[in-house]
């Protein structure tokens, strides 16, 4: 096992110390931008999360009002940690403790709930029990419907954090929240939630944003806008079906970083403001970057249409999948964020800190 870089451990003990002094918000900020960055490991990746978590219960005591956001996000950064490395006993410990103060408060875990921990009850699962065998009593079919708590919400919500542009030493953070639409666009509505399910977005940022035009975000592999690829395979590797020797690709043949999604965009949905579309770099080569359209733009240029050749040069159409339905003033002071002179990289970091089905 590599050592742990000096920058890593030097945020780690900062943070730390931070949180004991009651300050959980400054500890955050250093995880999600040192700790994060200088983290090189899965472990180390462990260490900078669980350290998160225990930054938002800390919150929670602080800021009561909103205990229930922050230890819903403490308990999710737990679950991510543990998909990191799954044999950590401490984590699964601290997961659990934190599970059994959020029974005690009548606070829900989040997206589900976690029935068994090594073969034993959790509290809630506890709970789960008795009235699944209530059920069962009345009739046992049920009993499985009751228990069952499959992922199948059609609403993500971002939370998210920028420098506000109306109070340069303010840093605010809200919620986005988008309806996504599987029956105009399924390949792309499935590939985001599988992104959003298994925690990809979480801690990246918005790297592209034009002012009356969109803010970009999505990129899961070099945050930057230079990566992103699909989280599952759909038959196109970097928008090609066929390699150069006439061979369809496979999703052994072809890199995952060149894994695609081919496009929707002849679904009917327009660039209205709200929409949430795909970003590409071709004609069938979305992956995980996306843009969000703000008040003040209606980008139809990058709608299709029936005369509009989409693989044409400057003819680019792009898949719309979602709508914002709720924290659009937040799209909208994103787009208007102060930006690197000459470019659209923002000056200072405006982050998606986490995205779940709502």
């Amino acid at each position: 096992m590599p050592p742990m870089p000096s920058e890593l451990r030097e945020a780690l003990d900062k943070a730390q110390e931070l949180i004991e002094s009651g300050k959980p918000d400054d500890a955050l900020e250093i995880l999600r931008t040192t700790g994060w960055k200088a983290a090189q490991t899965n472990s180390q990746k462990v260490s900078v999360t669980s350290l998160a978590s225990e930054a938002m219960i800390t919150k929670g005591d602080l800021d009561m009002g909103n205990r229930k956001k922050h230890w819903q996000r403490a308990y999710k950064n737990y679950q991510q940690a543990l998909k990191l490395e799954s044999s950590n006993k401490d984590i699964r410990r601290s997961m659990n403790k934190l599970a059994s103060m959020m029974d005690e408060q009548s606070i829900s875990l989040g997206k589900g709930f976690q029935i068994f921990d090594d073969g034993n009850p959790t509290p809630t699962g506890l709970v789960a029990i008795s009235v699944a065998i209530m059920i069962f009593l009345v009739g046992f079919k049920y009993a499985g419907e009751a228990l069952e708590q499959p992922l199948e919400g059609n609403t993500v919500t971002f939370e998210v954090s920028y420098i506000h542009p109306d109070n340069p030493d303010t840093r605010v953070e809200g919620e986005i929240v988008i309806e996504l639409y599987p029956d105009d666009a399924p390949k792309h509505v499935e590939n985001f939630l599988y992104l959003v399910d298994n925690s990809r977005y979480d801690y990246t940022t918005f790297h592209r944003i034009i002012d009356g035009f969109m803010v970009q975000g999505g990129d899961i592999e070099m945050m930057n806008g230079a990566g992103g690829y699909a989280g599952k395979w759909y038959g196109y590797c970097n928008g090609q079906t066929l390699d150069s020797t006439g061979t369809p690709h496979t999703s052994e043949s072809c890199r995952v970083e060149d894994w695609s999604v081919p496009g929707e965009h002849e679904n009917g949905l327009k660039h209205i403001p709200g929409a949430l579309a795909a970003a590409h770099a071709g004609l069938n080569t979305d992956g995980s970057q996306f843009y969000i359209v703000p008040s003040d733009s209606t980008p139809s240029h990058l709608d299709w249409n029936e005369q509009k050749d989409c693989a044409a040069q400057g003819q680019s159409c792009h898949t719309v999948y979602g709508m914002v339905v709720s924290g659009m003033e937040h799209v909208d002071a994103m787009s208007e964020v102060a930006v690197d002179s000459g470019s659209s990289t923002p000056s200072h970091d405006v982050r998606l800190l986490t995205a779940y089905r709502s």
